[in-house]
Order: structure tokens, then sequence, then C-alpha cells
């Protein structure tokens, strides 16, 4: 099983401003179709599930956005939805409860999109709720890419120092850093041995096309902790890049078969393991 643990569904208004703003300050998005063909050419490339991991950048578009995400994924039965809130918005707590009592599968939040520490006092909600609901916080903390877009220095609101203080206060829950921590990929290694409801996923560091890279061999350290995950539709380049770059590692297969689906799955819908 191939399960996608970073994918972008969002209705086409927002995709459409997204992208404008990776053309603006990142790299050209190569699929630019709707979030159904999203879906679509996905499953026609052997993917078997995936995560939509939908993120808002003010308050008050939560609600909408989780609704949006809910319905993709009653249409589209591959797709397991998370939620997102703005972190210290008005009834942030309760928009999680609703929504992780509702199908929703976790949350995600991105730290340079809306600006706010892991550690920051306005996330306690949400640490609160993923280990009330035992689901995964799917949180953007790593420094990079470091982009002025951002309107943040993104290093004032990421790291794995700033991770390590939230998850002291909140050692039950259930966090995934995705493009393995990077560049903080060796800080955020260390930190699996302490926190066990601590995990990464490959999003667009494994396959080389920035000019830095992470130990890639960490995946082979770590098969227990780490998720697949592409980014996809906001990629400069074919989806299935992370794929091929994972399968030339040539892991033991069955370290292979848990970073492509199984960790997801543990994770995402426990009850089909």
């Amino acid at each position: 099983m191939i399960i996608d643990a970073h994918v972008h569904l969002h209705p086409d208004k927002l995709a459409e401003a997204i992208r404008r703003w990776f053309d603006k300050h990142a790299w050209d998005i190569r699929f630019r179709e709707k979030a159904d063909a999203c879906v679509a050419e996905l499953s026609r490339g052997g993917v078997d599930k995936m995560v939509a991991l939908p993120y808002v950048h003010k308050p008050g578009l939560a609600r909408a956005l989780n609704d949006f995400t809910r319905e993709l994924a009653k249409a589209h039965p591959q797709v397991i939805p998370c939620c997102t809130v703005f972190p210290g918005e008005p009834g942030d707590e309760q928009i999680l409860d609703e929504a992780l009592s509702d199908g929703f599968r976790g949350v995600k939040i991105h730290s340079h999109v809306m600006r706010i520490s892991p550690d920051d006092p306005r996330l306690d909600a949400v640490w609160r709720a993923s280990a009330r609901h035992r689901k995964p916080v799917v949180i953007h903390c790593g420094p990079e890419p470091s982009i002025e877009g951002y309107g943040v220095d993104t290093r004032s609101v990421s790291g794995a120092a700033k991770l390590r203080k939230a998850l002291d206060k909140h050692p039950d829950a259930i966090v995934i850093v995705p493009h393995l921590g990077f560049d903080d990929t060796d800080l955020f290694e260390e930190m699996l041995a302490e926190y066990p409801n601590l995990y990464l996923d490959t999003t667009m560091v494994i396959g080389g096309w920035f000019a830095k890279q992470p130990d890639v061999e960490i995946l082979r350290r770590h098969p227990d902790r780490i998720l697949y995950g592409t980014d996809f539709p906001n990629l400069p380049y074919e989806w299935d890049r992370e794929l091929n770059a994972l399968r030339k590692l040539k892991l033991p297969a069955a370290d292979e078969a848990r970073i492509l689906g199984g960790n997801a799955l543990r994770l995402f819908q426990p009850g089909a393991v």
C-alpha cells in the first residue's frame, strides 16, 4: 500500500491564490488542476490513499475549509481528511473538537504561513486536542524553505528546540514534522529517541531537488518513524520524484512498506491496521 501522507487539496480560489504565491516567491507549480483531478492523478499513479492537509493564513477561514475537505473525502474514499484551525482564533478548541469527533484524522499547522512557533501558547489548544483525540498534528516547523514571501524570519517561528519545548509541555500530543524537519533534521532525529509520539515525513527533501539535502540514511535508521509524502500538487517536478528516490534506496522490504504506507495507516487510520 502506498499512502501519500502530505497532499494539499484546496478549493479552487484558494488553490489559485497559493499558486500565485508560489509563482512569485518560490517555484513554478507543474500540476495546476482542481482538487478532484489531483486525487485522480495520484490514484492513476498507484497511490492507494492520500492525506489531505488544509491550512489557513488568517482567522475565520477554518470551518469553511474543513467543510470542503470533509465533502472531498466523502466523494473520494481514498482521501484521508485532516482539519485545520488558525491558532488563537475565537473558538479554536471547539473547531478542533467538532472536526476531530466527526471523521477528521489529524490537524494541519504551518508555522511559516501562520507565523507561529510550536511552543507559542496559542497552539496549546491544538496540542491538547491531539492528545485528547489521539490524532496527529502535522506541523511544518523545520526552518526551511526560508522564503521572504512568508513575511517572517522562519527561524524565529520554527526549529527543533521550539518543538521540544512544546512536547515537554504536551507529551501526549502526536506530532508529524514534514520535510524531515529540514534543515534541523539531525536535531529532530535526536528527538525521536526522547519523544515516542514524534514522526517525520519525507516531503520534498529526499529527491535531490534542493541544493542542500538531509542525510537520507535517516530512513534506514528509523523506518518506523518516517512517512512518505510529496506536497502534491505544489511541486516544481513530477509527483513521483520522492517515490522513485525512496525506492532507489533499496530499503528492506518491510521497512519500505512501513514508510510508504504502514506508518501512515497506523497514525491516520488505526482501525484499519
